[in-house]
């Protein structure tokens, strides 16, 4: 695996990126309740902190093998890996661990012999971390840029594997198109929240109508007159 990608937006962060395939799950694990380009600096930073050097990789042993408490502090370091660099840090090290268990720790092992779009799909929602929603959009990066592509794999990935789109982290090229994912993400979280709120005013009225109808006097249970 030897490819260019563009998600940290950063040259040497990108290249450790498209040459490791621990990197990429790793910076697909953190991308959440941060900016895309900061998740997928991540695993450039870890590198750096363990020392691994500019053409260094990360190791799931080692990762594996750390003290939780020394791992976790080394995400926490200024500037900070994620927002949650504690959380994230466990959660990187039951990555590494599966991995370990798994396949020898070799991260690309996950992809490399899959004959289908479902199976390997699968395998990613296994990995610690991993939803369907996140499985789906690694999947779908594995096809479109890493040339992972066991049939099927578009309908595996659903919606992330349309040709042409700007879901997700699959689809970013560059600046623009990074743009355009990050459009596109704002419209669906505005889309969520005015739903929320409509379906919020939608509870209430179908309450409010509840309580009116408890209060409405009941035919011939009126009181009678004295």
């Amino acid at each position: 695996m030897d490819v260019t990608l563009h998600l940290a937006q950063e040259p040497e962060a990108d290249a450790l990126l498209g040459r490791s395939p621990l990197a990429a799950l790793t910076g697909m694990l953190l991308d959440q309740q941060v900016p895309m380009e900061w998740a997928f600096k991540g695993p450039r930073t870890i590198a750096d902190r363990l020392g691994a050097g500019p053409s260094g990789d990360l190791d799931a042993h080692d990762i594996a093998a750390m003290d939780p408490e020394a791992f976790a502090a080394l995400l926490a370091e200024k500037p900070a890996v994620h927002r949650y660099p504690g959380s994230m840090a466990k959660r990187i090290q039951q990555l590494c661990q599966y991995l370990v268990e798994h396949y020898d720790g070799d991260a690309e092992a996950v992809w490399r012999d899959v004959r289908s779009g479902s199976e390997l799909l699968k395998r990613l929602e296994d990995l610690p971390g991993f939803g369907k929603q996140k499985a789906q959009i690694f999947l779908a990066l594995l096809g479109k840029q890493l040339g992972v592509t066991p049939k099927g794999w578009r309908e595996a990935a659903g919606a992330y594997g349309e040709r042409g789109s700007f879901r997700s982290v699959a689809d970013i090229t560059g600046p623009e198109s990074l743009t355009k994912v990050r459009a596109h993400k704002q419209e669906m979280k505005a889309a969520a929240k005015a739903a929320k709120a409509s379906g919020g005013w939608a509870a209430k009225f179908c309450e409010g109508q509840s309580e009116s109808r408890r209060r409405r006097p009941r035919p011939g249970r009126a009181k009678p007159e004295r």
